[in-house]
């Protein structure tokens, strides 16, 4: 961590990073809030069953109680379908945001999912997090892309955060978190983010054994040393089912969703498999901000 190059590189992305307040609650530090992991089956191209499948899963996270809810990455379409190119929507006039924001205004919850976006001639792999009121506070577009995404996608161009009563809140998305030396996450971190929400699409070969071969080390790799330098919680939910369509046909979606805790420690590990359609809640504790700019090293030594 403590190198001239990755110095370097985070103020470099910090140059291109916008902080956008868009929230007038003020963030109460040392209150917990309910978060609720939405593991949930997404079929490639099916729209409408997706939404159909994720508002039965958010009316039952509202009943259980929970203030942010987390579905995974590309939730309408699925990571890398071809229908991407023909059927992605503007945010926040197309179908999937408008049906995210009326159920966040319904139930009277935070809302952060992937979504499938078109702005002009691009599409985005996309993510957004919707407040209570149904508004959309914070708009991500994933940079880190894999080659077999780059048909599809065009790349995201900035990092934002935003203050919210829950916190501040950070967004990235699944492969975002493993730019080279985590620079994307760390961003996020000294931008002030007390909680950086990541959806996920994590998927195997077809014939991956998990007793062999556990699944999510690259992931707890990723995640827990900036959780614990900077003392920020990291959550990542990711889908389940077969992958249809597009250049990981026959792969498996296989969940695995997990949380780190500001300790650097894993304190929700979910079930692994293609039927692992599930939902699971942490409640999460916000921390006083230990360090800012060039204080936190000062915190470090």
């Amino acid at each position: 961590m403590k190198n001239r190059t990755t110095l370097l590189m985070i103020f470099l992305v910090l140059t291109l990073c916008t902080v956008r307040q868009y929230g007038q609650d003020e963030p109460v530090k040392g209150r917990s809030f309910k978060l609720a992991l939405v593991q949930m089956k997404v079929i490639g191209g099916d729209r409408e069953a997706n939404l159909a499948h994720a508002g039965d899963l958010i009316e039952e996270t509202a009943r259980e109680g929970a203030q942010m809810i987390l579905l995974p990455e590309a939730m309408d379409l699925g990571w890398t379908h071809p229908s991407a190119l023909t059927d992605a929507e503007p945010v926040p006039e197309g179908r999937t945001c408008r049906f995210l924001s009326e159920m966040a205004r319904k139930h009277r919850i935070y809302i952060c999912s992937g979504l499938i976006e078109k702005e002009g001639e691009n599409v985005y792999n996309s993510a957004l997090i919707i407040d209570p009121r149904g508004e959309v506070v914070l708009l991500h577009r994933k940079i880190n892309e894999l080659d077999i995404g780059h048909p599809y996608y065009a790349l995201g161009d900035r990092l934002n955060v935003c203050r919210t009563e829950l916190g501040t809140l950070g967004l990235m998305i699944c492969a975002d978190a493993n730019a080279a030396d985590r620079v994307l996450t760390r961003s996020l971190a000294y931008m002030g983010a007390d909680v950086i929400l990541s959806p996920s699409s994590w998927a195997v070969p077809a014939d991956h054994d998990n007793q062999e071969e556990p699944y999510g080390q690259l992931w707890r790799d990723a995640y827990m040393p900036v959780a614990k330098e900077f003392r920020v919680w990291i959550a990542s939910a990711s889908n389940v089912g077969w992958m249809t369509g597009g250049p990981w046909e026959g792969w498996k979606g296989i969940g695995c969703s997990m949380v780190i805790s500001p300790d650097g420690e894993q304190v929700l590990d979910a079930p692994y498999g293609v039927d692992a359609d599930t939902i699971l809640y942490v409640d999460i504790k916000p921390e006083p901000r230990p360090g800012r700019g060039t204080t936190w090293w000062q915190y470090w030594e």
